[in-house]
């Protein structure tokens, strides 16, 4: 009894570490971003700012899409507390195919605003795609971090480590997403209205 009592303490010890590391992390990347919407905001006085620069359509249906990532993971964790392995593998699966999708479609609008003539660096290029791209190229990076956070989570979870009393790796690969997700929200909001 005792013993258990130990592990159990340690592992509350362990998962609150994690998440307070893992809190710091977003904080750092919130302010990352809140640095570069606000060079975008003073940027918006030059004279050289496209005025009527519109986001791409792939920008809404991936703002969706990063919606349902952030979803299917909340599932996966809700399903892998009730120890219901398989729907937790499926919406797991889901939120993998949502996110590659994402960062397709994020590809897709880059080469729809190239389709319209403006154009990231080089001679045909303005400072409001440069810094369009520069925002969303970032995103993308720490998108890139949480699709390998979320393989890990999807190679632990087939080798049975995750059950309804151990659902650490999946609460952080969660949290993450949740993050990714409701930056990438403001981003495109802050693009969509701040032009």
């Amino acid at each position: 009894m005792e013993m258990t009592m130990k592990i159990n303490e340690e592992q509350l010890r362990k998962a609150k570490s994690a998440k307070l590391i893992l809190l710091f992390a977003m904080v750092s990347m919130t302010m990352m971003f809140a640095g570069l919407t606000s060079a975008f905001v003073v940027s918006k006085s030059r004279a050289d700012w496209l005025k009527n620069f519109e986001l791409p359509t792939a920008f809404y249906y991936s703002t969706l899409v990063i919606i349902g990532c952030s979803v299917a993971f909340h599932l996966a964790k809700k399903a892998i507390q009730k120890d219901n392995r398989q729907a937790t593998s499926g919406f797991l699966l889901a939120t993998l195919i949502l996110g590659i999708l994402f960062v397709v479609l994020q590809f897709e609008g880059f080469g729809q605003i190239v389709e319209k003539g403006y154009y990231f660096t080089g001679e045909g290029s303005s400072i409001t795609t440069t810094f369009l791209y520069v925002v969303t190229v970032t995103h993308l990076f720490h998108l890139a971090g949480g699709l390998i956070s979320l393989l890990i989570v999807i190679y632990n979870h087939f080798k049975q480590k995750y059950n309804s009393t151990q659902t650490l790796g999946i609460e952080l690969g969660a949290m993450y997403w949740h993050f990714l997700d409701l930056l990438w929200v403001y981003l495109f909001l802050f693009l969509y209205f701040f032009k």
